[in-house]
């Protein structure tokens, strides 16, 4: 997967060492189950790259840079290589202050968020980071049927001494849009309530949210009657609504429902993330005596001490649900349905990368 994917990456335009990143960090989500945002998702991306949407080889610009804020624009660059340059930004200036904030605007498709977390997180920093997507819209509202927003990931790491660090990860929306095109190439199904028809009716089915999709051509989720639902009902809903006012909004990277029209059109990520260096905190004395990371290790161990609901069952805390996805992958390798390799297969053929000894 990795020398086909780099190949077809290095095809569309990218340098070997972005198109080594982009693969990575697509299949490095296969291997902790976030399948929604992983090698399915290379077809898209060449798509995005011949049509402009996503521009290999970007840096990014620093629209202003203080002390312990950035605002910085991605210019639409691959968000595998955006993403890195932003989340390092707000790591150098919470490790000199203790805190940072960094507003990234104009970004490619930033992929699993929970990988920006794990990078700060491997430097020792806990991190936020709030999600829109303007020029995707996706998701109803609550009570709603026409879209008006995007999947908004919200995502939060927290790292501990000698163990991996504690990730949640989650779109806004009950599934991620990737989850529906999983779902309709044969994989994994979505919940029966994950998606509202064009009448209003309450569905798993997912060709809803794609419309008729004409052969040879990729499903589009734009063209679909129908909506991705926020999870939790009203509760979700707020959330994945705050995620516009933070990530889109205040950035500048602009809400789902941007007012300009070519704005609308113009597919980007918006993150607004927050990073706290835990040792600038642990310098005040704490009164209840015990330090930061031990604290978070008792919880952790409280919390799955819990009686689980299922016999012989295990009570997960955030992040231990990817990492044994991971091991179990790491030996019998990425799961795909036959219909979403074909795509991928097709997708470097018409690159042409050879394809000898992968075209199973």
């Amino acid at each position: 997967m990795h020398r086909v994917g780099a190949a077809t990456f290095e095809a569309a335009g990218c340098a070997p060492e972005e198109a080594r990143r982009i693969i990575t960090r697509l299949a490095g989500a296969n291997l902790r189950g976030h399948d929604s945002h992983g090698v399915i998702r290379i077809p898209r991306y060449v798509q995005w790259a011949e049509d402009g949407v996503q521009i290999p080889g970007q840096t990014i610009a620093l629209m202003v840079d203080q002390p312990v804020f950035a605002v910085i624009d991605g210019r639409f660059g691959f968000g595998q290589t955006i993403g890195e340059q932003a989340v390092d930004i707000g790591i150098a200036k919470a490790k000199e202050h203790g805190v940072s904030l960094t507003a990234l605007r104009n970004s490619g498709h930033l992929g699993r968020i929970g990988d920006w977390a794990e990078r700060a997180a491997e430097a020792g920093l806990v991190s936020m980071h709030m999600v829109n997507v303007r020029g995707s819209l996706l998701v109803a509202p609550f009570g709603g049927i026409d879209r008006r927003s995007s999947t908004n990931p919200f995502c939060i790491g927290v790292p501990r001494e000698g163990e991996e660090p504690i990730v949640l990860d989650f779109a806004t929306s009950l599934v991620a849009e990737g989850k529906a095109l999983v779902a309709l190439k044969g994989g994994k199904p979505l919940p029966p309530d994950a998606i509202v028809d064009g009448e209003g009716n309450i569905t798993g089915d997912p060709r809803p949210l794609y419309g008729d999709v004409s052969d040879g051509a990729f499903p589009d989720p734009a063209k679909g009657p129908g909506a991705l639902r926020a999870f939790g009902e009203h509760k979700g809903f707020g959330m994945n609504f705050m995620m516009e006012m933070l990530a889109g909004a205040l950035t500048g990277s602009g809400t789902a429902g941007a007012l300009g029209e070519e704005e609308r059109r113009r597919f980007c990520n918006g993150m607004l993330s927050i990073y706290i260096d835990p040792s600038a905190l642990a310098a005040a004395p704490r009164e209840m005596g015990s330090g930061l990371f031990e604290e978070i290790t008792a919880y952790a161990a409280f919390v799955k001490s819990a009686r689980p609901t299922a016999p012989g069952g295990e009570v997960l805390i955030p992040g231990e649900k990817e990492r044994q996805v991971m091991a179990e992958r790491l030996e019998s390798g990425l799961p795909l349905a036959p219909e979403a390799w074909a795509d991928i297969v097709a997708t470097a053929a018409r690159k042409g990368v050879d394809l000898t000894g992968a075209a199973a």
